[in-house]
């Protein structure tokens, strides 16, 4: 038994974020399966590193060059190809856990992000394009993203919300996603084949934090503050789908939208390396790991619930908050403008992908 399988026995499923065409067609992402894999998540920056740095997509692109295509058709044609991979090699999770898990998630254009009617056209495009029944298109918890993450699920996409950073991006996805699941009952719609998941960021809160912390000469506090807010959102996610509104739908057999802990790499050498797995380990989670740290945590991770609920948790959580306003840290703040400043980080790198696409091509037309 891997410590991947442990995890699944204590409630929380393993995704691995990240995809390459040589990592599929490998047999790779099927060994992971075997050791308690069970999805896969993608972001521009993902992809970037994927195409623009190795010769994995070589052939496709000197098929697609010759095809008079613009550099974002050859881009969807390459992303969306690995994604069918992807998904086809993880159908039989989808299926043995009846929709659960087994899904593969890709990201619509960040340029998008402040543009709910372009979200809303893109990521239906994009799901029908793909056409697998677990695949997830991510759309990022922005105050544009919010509303089209409700219209989305209304029209029975599967959403993964991404670039959540704070309690209150947190509550309006989870709100936008049972109001999506109330229109789509109301119009006759079948709430069992919807599933979602909530992205909420880790490593990029502390990091942030730590720095002022480090400024005011405080260590006492230093690595708190992500799995703080992260377990208030899980305490927050059973006060959420335990009440009379999510009992309606439930009865009509909707899924809850599972937390989900992305930015699990630890930014900081002085923090284990497993640091947001280990402590953030409960029942109906997912944890999304890149493979580093997946590799760590299966080396040494410790597979035991961390993951509390009730008044005095939630008391002792907010009292680290309050140690942490104490300091200046205004956590608010730090999370909207770490929201921003996601948005911009894979808008750039996915003008980067493109320009390295254009070049690419450029070549092979040389030849």
């Amino acid at each position: 038994m891997s410590t991947l399988t442990e995890l699944a026995h204590l409630g929380q499923s393993v995704w691995l974020d990240f995809i390459r065409r040589s990592f599929l067609v490998s047999g790779e992402l099927q060994r992971l399966m075997e050791l308690g894999v069970t999805g896969v998540t993608s972001n521009p920056t993902i992809f970037q590193k994927a195409i623009a740095e190795s010769d994995d997509y070589v052939a496709a692109l000197e098929k697609l060059a010759g095809r008079c295509q613009t550099v974002m058709d050859v881009y969807e044609a390459l992303a969306v190809e690995d994604i069918r991979t992807a998904a086809d090699v993880l159908l039989p999770v989808f299926q043995t856990t009846g929709g659960a898990d087994g899904f593969v998630s890709l990201e619509v254009n960040p340029h998008l992000a402040h543009d709910t009617k372009g979200t809303v056209s893109e990521a239906l495009r994009l799901f029908e394009q793909v056409d697998r029944p677990n695949v997830m298109i991510k759309v990022p918890a922005t105050d544009e993203g919010i509303p089209a993450l409700a219209r989305l699920i209304a029209d029975g996409v599967n959403v993964n919300a991404t670039l959540i950073f704070s309690l209150a991006h947190y509550e309006a996805i989870v709100d936008a996603y049972i109001s999506g699941l109330e229109k789509l009952a109301g119009s006759g719609g079948d709430v069992s084949r919807v599933a979602s998941v909530a992205s909420f960021f880790l490593s990029r809160v502390d990091a942030a934090v730590d720095q002022r912390l480090k400024a005011n000469g405080n260590t006492e506090l230093l690595g708190l503050a992500a799995v703080t807010n992260a377990r208030l959102a899980y305490i927050r996610f059973g006060e959420i789908f335990s009440g009379e509104r999510w009992e309606r739908l439930a009865a009509q057999g909707a899924r809850v939208q599972r937390p989900l802990w992305a930015s699990t790499s630890t930014k900081d050498p002085d923090y284990p390396d497993t640091k947001y797995v280990d402590e953030l380990i409960g029942p109906q989670t997912v944890n999304t790991m890149p493979p580093a740290t997946l590799q760590a945590f299966l080396n040494h991770g410790k597979p035991e619930q961390t993951l509390l609920t009730g008044q005095t948790e939630k008391t002792k959580l907010a009292g680290t908050l309050d140690r942490l306003a104490a300091q200046g840290i205004n956590l608010d703040q730090i999370t909207d403008d770490l929201q921003s400043k996601g948005v911009a980080s894979f808008a750039k790198s996915f003008d980067m992908l493109l320009a390295s696409i254009k070049k690419r091509c450029a070549e092979v037309a040389a030849a």
